[in-house]
């Protein structure tokens, strides 16, 4: 059953339901990821938005995103923002991504002040892609 259709605005998912309709290893690992580097936790949102509808899972730090997750089965979407200032930096790494991320970024206009890439992550490469992508829009501090 669809992930929209499974959960309405009115039935938010719990984090073990959302981690049980993705049922994937990269899941887990891109949540925590986020979580220890980024000391943030994620929030719960409905969209309506008819390109990717249903609850999805942000992350922000400082008040800018980092990325939003978006459950589908047996795999996550998650959409990084690659803004004017990130762009440079960005396209200096494609050759060491992924094809499959490489394509998805140069077959991705620049529109609404940033590349909006939705980012299908299937296999560990495109998970590693999503994190460089989400280090180069903020930096990992070291921790002390």
């Amino acid at each position: 059953m669809e992930w929209v259709t499974l959960y309405g605005p009115d039935r938010r998912p719990s984090a073990a339901e959302i981690a049980g309709y993705i049922n994937s290893p990269l899941w887990d690992e891109m949540n925590r990821f986020l979580q220890e580097n980024y000391d943030v936790q994620p929030s719960f949102s409905y969209s309506s938005c008819s390109a990717q509808p249903g609850w999805n899972v942000k992350y922000q730090k400082a008040g800018r995103s980092l990325c939003t997750l978006y459950p589908m089965a047996g795999y996550f979407i998650a959409l990084v923002v690659i803004g004017a200032k990130e762009e440079a930096e960005a396209e200096l790494t494609m050759p060491l991504c992924d094809r499959y991320t490489q394509e998805l970024f140069s077959n991705t206009v620049f529109s609404a002040g940033g590349r909006w890439l939705m980012v299908g992550v299937t296999n560990a490469a495109i998970l590693e892609d999503v994190k460089h992508l989400i280090q180069i829009r903020r930096k990992i501090k070291k921790k002390v």
